[in-house]
C-alpha cells in the first residue's frame, strides 16, 4: 500500500518536479510516490529545467537563509506552479517552526497555500500570490 504522498500535495501523471536539499536524511517513499504518480523521478535542482510545476525543497532550520532561498526556488516554476517545503516534524532536529516559514514566505512573496503530513516530514506548499485586481 502506498503513503500516497504525491496525491497529498496534489501532483498529477506528467507534471515535472524539480528536488532540492536531498541529503541522506530525506525520505526516499517521498521521491519514490512522485515517480509513482508524475510517471518521472524529481529532478535534480542543476539539472537546468525550467517552467516545473513543483519544487520539492528538503529544508532544516540552519541551511541558510529561507527567505533567499525560496526567492531562487520560485525562478524554476511554471507560473501555476508551487513550492512543496518539507522541514522535519517538531522535536526532531532540523524542524523549522511554521510561523518562521510561513515569515519568510512572505518575505519571498509567497504565502501559504496547505500543509501535509507526508511521514517524518511537514509539508507547506508555498504559491506566488495572486495578482491584486486593482494594481495598473
Amino acid at each position: 500500500m502506498t503513503a500516497a504522498y504525491a496525491e497529498r500535495m496534489g501532483l498529477r501523471t506528467g507534471q515535472t518536479v524539480v528536488e532540492v536539499g536531498r541529503d541522506d536524511d530525506t525520505d526516499p517513499a517521498i521521491r519514490d510516490d512522485i515517480r509513482r504518480v508524475t510517471g518521472s523521478a524529481p529532478l535534480d535542482e542543476g539539472s537546468g529545467a525550467t517552467r516545473a510545476d513543483a519544487v520539492l525543497y528538503w529544508w532544516r532550520e540552519g541551511d541558510g537563509d529561507l527567505a533567499s532561498e525560496l526567492t531562487e526556488a520560485v525562478e524554476a516554476l511554471s507560473d501555476e506552479g508551487a513550492v512543496w517545503l518539507l522541514t522535519p516534524k517538531p522535536r526532531h532536529p532540523g524542524h523549522t517552526p511554521a510561523p518562521d516559514v510561513i515569515e519568510a514566505a512572505g518575505d519571498a512573496d509567497l504565502h501559504r497555500t496547505a500543509e501535509a503530513d507526508l511521514g517524518a516530514w511537514t509539508g507547506h506548499r508555498l504559491a506566488r500570490r495572486p495578482a491584486d485586481p486593482h494594481s495598473p
